[in-house]
């Protein structure tokens, strides 16, 4: 067990509180190890009506997953165990991921607070997902040398009007309403409004009535009016159409997203628009087995170490991809990502 998580059963209710504040609830591999069976217990408890889960601290849900541990673990290369860190953190939080999306009691999410890349792994799979006006939700991974894991393969593809592509690509920060406008996001109910949603669940109202007191209008998002230029440029089957099409925009919007996207990695960029290309209509098994292939091969590679030395570690913010540019990124490296790893394939 370890103390940056708490694990309650009170009123019918199974309560997980991720408890690392000062680290922004980023998620560890005994936070997921403490969190998986006490899930599987309440699901198999018939006194258990619904689970909560939320961040503990006033600025995040969870930030992700400690990626700066799994830096530490491999910049100095890896053995062949399936119990070394680069792989079992991966293995067991896809595993997780799996786990929340079928689960078939109410699985209450608070996103009030930061939530990205591991944080959105445990909250998007759940079938109530609450956002407040202090939720910022992102899939940062393409500036650290990754990709979109824990199920976006799944969940992004499905989101509407390109909006996908896009937070796949970009990294994309979306406030409370913009989370509700891509489909990540279920219900919008205000920060203040969260401890009195959680006491009438805990008192007994079924949770679905419960969220329907609570839930208010997010008023608008800052997505709409740049629906039409993220459709139309997005919609392209390669980088370079994507950024020819956003210097044909003119808009601000598209410059600065086009401007972001030359600062991510190459090898990210293609290895992400070839998966949310392949992951159309994958079932989260299949999405989850092939981000594992993607992940085991970063860990073999250069540009996730040095995204996470140049963002979390030195804070230089610049990064010395290897290949360096997109022209340098040919499809044969992209494949390789794809390719089942040595150890063998991610299951359930």
């Amino acid at each position: 067990m370890t103390d940056d998580i708490r694990i309650e059963t009170a009123d019918g209710i199974g309560t997980v509180t991720l408890d690392r504040p000062k680290a922004l609830n980023a998620l560890t591999l005994p936070m997921i190890r403490a969190m998986a069976p006490a899930l599987a217990a309440w699901e198999a408890d018939p006194a258990i009506r619904a689970v909560i889960v939320k961040g503990a601290g006033e600025r995040a849900f969870c930030a992700g997953g400690d990626v700066r541990a799994i830096w530490e673990a491999g910049r100095n290369g890896r053995d062949g165990s399936p119990d070394h860190p680069t792989r079992a953190f991966f293995r067991e939080e896809y595993q997780l991921n799996r786990q929340i999306h079928r689960y078939s009691k109410p699985y209450v999410a608070l996103l009030d607070g930061i939530t990205m890349g591991g944080g959105v792994g445990l909250s998007v799979h759940g079938s109530h997902r609450i956002v407040t006006e202090k939720t910022m939700f992102a899939m940062p991974e393409t500036a650290i040398g990754l990709f979109p894991d824990v199920g976006a393969t799944w969940f992004l593809t499905r989101c509407p009007d390109g909006i996908g592509t896009y937070l796949a690509l970009t990294g994309a920060r979306l406030k409370g309403a913009d989370v509700l406008a891509a489909d990540t996001g279920a219900h919008f109910v205000p920060s203040a409004a969260i401890p009195a949603l959680e006491a009438a669940i805990r008192a007994g109202t079924p949770v679905d009535d419960a969220v329907a007191a609570h839930r208010a209008d997010p008023g608008p998002g800052t997505l709409a009016p740049h629906l039409d230029t993220i459709r139309r440029c997005f919609a392209h089957g390669t980088i370079e159409d994507i950024l020819e099409a956003l210097s044909r925009d003119g808009s601000d919007f598209a410059r600065e997203t086009r401007d972001g996207l030359l600062h991510r990695s190459p090898t990210s960029l293609r290895v992400v628009l070839e998966q949310m290309q392949r992951g159309r209509g994958l079932s989260i098994e299949d999405a989850l087995v092939m981000e594992y292939r993607l992940v085991q091969a970063c860990m073999d590679g250069h540009d996730f170490f040095e995204g996470i030395r140049a963002v979390l570690v030195d804070k230089d913010h610049a990064p010395k991809w290897q290949p360096a540019s997109l022209d340098e990124v040919g499809p044969d490296l992209v494949a390789r990502h794809f390719a089942r790893p040595a150890e063998g394939d991610l299951s359930f």
